[in-house]
């Protein structure tokens, strides 16, 4: 069933639906919008002023005046002359999350292209047509110029396509072979298909989706190494949590106290635990977790508003015939937003490596050293430790904030650039490496309930447990664990975890 996007109001979840695999529709009236923006610009030609990307060269060469014969010509030059991205090609659902984004951009009638351009962009998603992009060569202005290009340059048969299947085709052939002709793009098409922000904006939501997975998961395990480590739930306490007033701290502290509720490991150690207070990676999590969530709910906001902007340049407005040429191209508030959520995804994934520290270290733990039965003659989890601090220590060093670099381009025209989208792009691996993390957690804490035989976690933690034990076996004696680790990972990626717990309010970010 496809889901109806307004444009300019498309919801997160529908994003979130088109980039794991969902199909969408226009709602009736979309085409009408668009064919009156085409008007628009043919009226504006009509008039014989210089329009810059209509009836001008681009950039730098905006003061050059093109001939109305080599208006079709300009168009298409623009187009190859762009595709110079580099780099391994984008993830086809990534990609894909791409052209919808350009869909309801085009779709509100104010970029200047025609229906059928805009029919053809429906069909290449509907059919599962998806245009070849590198992954480099955009500096987020004036608009994801590179990487929209080569979106653009195979809906006019050149470039690759990737078929439903995975493979790839010449972009004519792929076409063709599907019963379309490439598209003869009209005056300001061009233009219009490369300008924008759908690039960075596109991975930045990929991103965000990645990251919601990854922060819920990391409550889960979060509260399984409470248990491990026989910490107090009393820092999860409402009335500690109210009296400071942020929002996504009193959240995670009311799923953290829902994840250990009735648990009997936290009920034999409520009398005569020698112990005061917990290291600050349990007792800790709601005010550093809830700061995370706080931040990337910033962010999503940010982006939902984004995907329902229009950004290409200039701007057609059909009521009065006029092209208003500024700046929505710059993608700053991307930049900012994807700067946020790294900021945010290093957090997770450092306290989460600080619990699996603390859980192997037999000192501040009160277990065996490093989770084995026989410390010495097996090294148990000392090196998932290690792993989880190289991922934790690479994912500081991606998290230095893109926004605030710029590199003049386009013979200084374009004198201050965003760079959204490689701020964008990098999340995926640090979003990959996080999950990574709060796998090693998922192992770490289950072996540590372990060793509490006698005693049963709560109800939603031992339905985790369960899920663990499923795929990994307890660890005995050393073993491979790369296996272990993969298995763990894709737990986390695959919201299994999430799924274990259901019932138990975790904060969301999609659905918030």
């Amino acid at each position: 069933m496809k889901s109806v996007i307004e444009p300019g109001k498309v919801t997160l979840e529908q994003w979130a639906s088109v980039y794991r695999g969902g199909a969408v529709a226009l709602p009736e009236g979309s085409l009408a919008r668009v064919a009156r923006g085409a008007q628009a610009v043919e009226t504006i030609l009509a008039r014989g002023e210089p329009v810059y990307g209509i009836n001008t060269g681009f950039g730098k060469l905006a003061s050059v005046r093109i001939d109305t014969a080599d208006l079709a010509k300009l168009q298409r030059n623009i187009v190859l002359s762009h595709c110079v991205g580099v780099g391994d090609p984008m993830p086809v659902a990534v990609t894909r999350l791409m052209l919808a984004l350009k869909i309801a951009n085009v779709a509100q009638g104010a970029s200047g292209v025609r229906a059928e351009t805009l029919r053809l962009m429906c069909t290449l998603l509907e059919s599962g047509l998806t245009p070849v992009v590198p992954s480099q060569g955009s500096v987020g202005a004036s608009g994801d110029l590179a990487p929209l290009a080569h979106l653009a340059a195979a809906m006019i048969g050149v470039g690759e396509i990737a078929l439903p299947r995975g493979a790839r085709q010449p972009a004519l052939q792929a076409l063709r072979t599907a019963g379309l002709e490439p598209l003869q793009l009209a005056p300001k098409e061009g233009l219009a298909l490369l300008n924008g922000t759908q690039f960075s904006t596109a991975n930045a939501l990929a991103a965000l989706f990645e990251i919601e997975t990854v922060f819920q998961s990391a409550l889960v395990t979060g509260a399984l190494s409470t248990d491990a480590a026989k910490g107090s739930d009393t820092p999860f306490d409402p009335r500690i949590h109210a009296l400071r007033g942020h929002s996504g701290q009193i959240e995670t502290a009311q799923s953290l106290r829902a994840l250990l509720a009735d648990s009997a490991i936290r009920a034999s150690h409520r009398v005569a635990d020698p112990r005061v207070q917990d290291p600050y990676c349990l007792r800790c999590q709601p005010q550093v977790m809830g700061a995370a969530l706080d931040l990337l709910r910033y962010a999503a906001r940010t982006l939902e508003c984004e995907a329902n902007g229009v950004s290409d340049n200039p701007l057609i407005f059909p009521d009065t015939n006029e092209a208003l040429s500024g700046g929505n191209f710059h993608a700053e508030p991307v930049a900012f937003a994807a700067d946020t959520m790294a900021i945010a995804l290093c957090e997770i994934g450092s306290l989460a490596e600080r619990r699996i520290a603390m859980l192997v270290d037999p000192g501040l733990s009160g277990l065996p050293a490093f989770l084995t039965p026989e410390p010495g003659l097996n090294s148990g989890l000392m090196l998932p430790q290690v792993t989880a601090a190289a991922l934790v220590s690479e994912n500081k060093q991606r998290a230095y904030p893109a926004s605030v670099d710029s590199i003049p381009t386009s013979a200084n025209q374009e004198d201050h650039v965003s760079m959204a989208a490689h701020g964008s792009r990098r999340l995926h691996r640090m979003a990959s490496n996080a999950a990574a993390v709060i796998g090693i957690e998922l192992i770490t804490a289950a072996q540590g309930c372990d060793f509490h035989r006698d005693l049963c976690s709560s109800r939603p933690l031992e339905a985790v447990r369960k899920v663990v034990r499923s795929r990994i076996a307890p660890l005995t004696d050393d073993r491979y664990l790369y296996s272990d680790l993969q298995a763990a990972a894709e737990l986390v990626r695959s919201r299994a975890l999430i799924q274990a717990v259901a019932g138990v309010p975790l904060p969301a970010l999609v659905s918030a």
